[in-house]
């Protein structure tokens, strides 16, 4: 490091006083300790996750089972346990009746309807990184007309005022 600022001013003479010229003074103090320069803080431990649920909707129930098929594709590949995936038998209609036309002729009707279909899929055991990672990476993936909501269930661990009993002192 001292090599290269001798060798700064000889390729760059306008460097030599910028640190006499700026009131900005960046040079550590030596009484710092190399975590408060930095910032540092002590390493978060990971969270733990027991349950991944995910609920895709379409309006074509081939891609949904093709989607899931690549989401259980790409769980397998980072080692994450794969539960449950199933979908309902019927779909969600909704229906709407409207006049043909606005003005007149209310006996003239349209019947349009909307089919929702469902797919879900559970994975077990994940660590907070991998199911960052995952989840970013399939809801990148995701195809045009599906939807996908996610549900995260988090291992937390017993507080104190419901660990242990008081002991009656007699």
């Amino acid at each position: 490091m001292q090599a290269v600022r001798k060798c700064l001013p000889v390729f760059y003479p306008n460097l030599r006083n910028i640190r006499q010229l700026s009131s900005f003074h960046a040079a550590p103090n030596p009484e710092q300790k190399n975590t408060e320069i930095l910032g540092e803080s002590p390493p978060e431990l990971d969270k733990l996750f027991s349950k991944l649920e995910i609920e895709l909707r379409g309006i074509d129930p081939a891609v949904l089972q093709s989607y899931s098929w690549f989401a259980m594709t790409a769980a397998k590949h980072l080692d994450i346990k794969v539960g449950k995936c199933w979908a309902p038998k019927k779909a969600q209609h909704d229906r709407l009746t409207l006049l043909r036309c606005v003005h007149i002729f209310k006996k003239h009707r349209v019947q349009y309807e909307m089919r929702t279909y469902f797919r879900h899929m559970t994975f077990h055991k994940l660590t907070g990184s991998t199911l960052d990672t995952f989840l970013e990476y399939i809801e990148r993936n995701i195809p045009e007309g599906v939807a996908l909501k996610a549900t995260k269930i988090e291992v937390q661990q017993l507080p104190d005022h419901l660990g242990n009993p008081p002991t009656a002192k007699e």
